[in-house]
């Protein structure tokens, strides 16, 4: 598997995630868990509706997620944050 970072991933990432090293450890831990075994319930993965068609979620901490989207291998990391601010 292929990890690849939309360049609003990568903003948000900085802005929302990096300013708070427990929720940057925190996704550490997430993305370690995601590579490793993806479908563990801790992660709280599922797929997206409406607007997201075709993108999933999983969650890093109890509001915070990551939206991604699969194709084949590749894996893209499209947003990051709270349940309000990527929905």
């Amino acid at each position: 598997m292929t990890i690849e970072y939309h360049r609003r991933f990568l903003k948000h990432f900085k802005q929302r995630i990096l300013p708070r090293r427990s929720l940057d450890r925190q996704y550490k831990k997430r993305l370690q868990l995601f590579v490793d075994h993806r479908s563990d319930a801790l992660l709280a993965d599922h797929a997206l509706h409406g607007d997201m068609e075709g993108k999933r979620s999983f969650s890093i901490s109890g509001d915070v997620r990551v939206i991604y989207r699969i194709s084949g291998d590749a894996v893209l990391f499209y947003d990051i944050g709270t349940h309000n601010q990527v929905y």
